[in-house]
């Protein structure tokens, strides 16, 4: 690969563990990772949705480490 390949390939790995982080926090609802069984319409959009801002708020709200 070209210098300037590399350089692109690092940056979209970067992006992409980004994202593979975020799915992972929104998998740890279950509802998510398990078959959803409710076939009522626009309810699995919206406990996708649910998912996701709890994921956020638990990201927004993570204490963060004392520096020394």
């Amino acid at each position: 690969m070209t210098d300037k390949e590399k350089e692109n390939n690092r940056k979209l790995s970067k992006v992409r563990v980004k994202v593979e982080h975020a799915i992972s926090g929104i998998k740890r609802s279950r509802t998510v990772k398990d078959i959803f069984r409710n076939t009522k319409d626009g309810l699995s959009d919206l406990v996708m949705v649910l998912a996701c801002g709890l994921h956020n708020f638990r990201v927004d709200h993570r204490k963060k480490p004392l520096k020394r």
